[in-house]
């Protein structure tokens, strides 16, 4: 994944104080070679995609797909998602939760932007914004809501707070209809968002 370190000429408009703040010390930092822009290139694609949600949505397949994995997902999430070679930074302590009928979870970090970076990737924009991480735990189910999420007043919604010290991964629901199918095409089931807890998993159409 390519990127121009060079923004001179960008519009800087859409772009928040810290991010100008970032892309400022990086120019800075190339520009007196103390940073190569092809190592950074490297390592947001390393987070982007190849550390992103597609690692997650491996470790929520094998949970759909094997009981016994799932057992150890939910009694010890970091050394079941180890197990799979999904480690790194913010991924030390990790705690899954599973949606259910009767509970949905959903994360947010109230204090900052704390995320778990090995199976997740990079965390979207609106996941660090002051907006979601007060209204996440003021107005869950109006939130979960705006992002097509309607859930029965029956199901409870639990909000967890993710610190520095712990990190958490949603189990979404497997979808009805997914019997016999093989973890890779579980896998593609499995967004982002719904292992953040702000969206489903697809439908089994959607693999076919």
């Amino acid at each position: 994944m390519a990127h121009d370190h060079h923004h001179d000429h960008d519009d800087h408009s859409h772009l928040s104080e810290i991010e100008l703040r970032v892309r400022a010390l990086e120019s800075i930092l190339v520009e007196k070679g103390y940073v190569d822009p092809a190592a950074i290139d490297t390592l947001v694609e390393t987070y982007e995609v190849k550390v992103g949600p597609r690692n997650g949505a491996k470790v929520v397949a094998k949970a759909w797909a094997d009981p016994a994995y799932r057992e150890w997902l939910r009694t010890d999430a970091t050394a079941a998602i180890a197990s799979l070679g999904f480690i790194g930074r913010q991924g030390e302590h990790m705690v899954a939760v599973e949606n259910t009928l009767d509970e949905h979870n959903m994360v947010v970090c109230t204090l900052c932007s704390c995320y778990p970076w090995p199976v997740l990737g990079l965390p979207p924009v609106w996941y660090k914004s002051a907006l979601y991480r007060s209204r996440a735990v003021l107005d869950p189910r109006g939130v979960l809501a705006e992002f097509g999420v309607n859930l029965p007043q029956t199901t409870r919604i639990r909000v967890w707070d993710s610190t520095a010290e712990v990190r958490y991964l949603v189990i979404p629901m497997r979808p009805e209809g997914t019997e016999g199918m093989s973890e890779e095409a579980l896998a593609d089931l499995v967004t982002r968002d719904s292992m953040i807890g702000t969206g489903l998993a697809r439908k089994a159409e959607a693999a076919r």
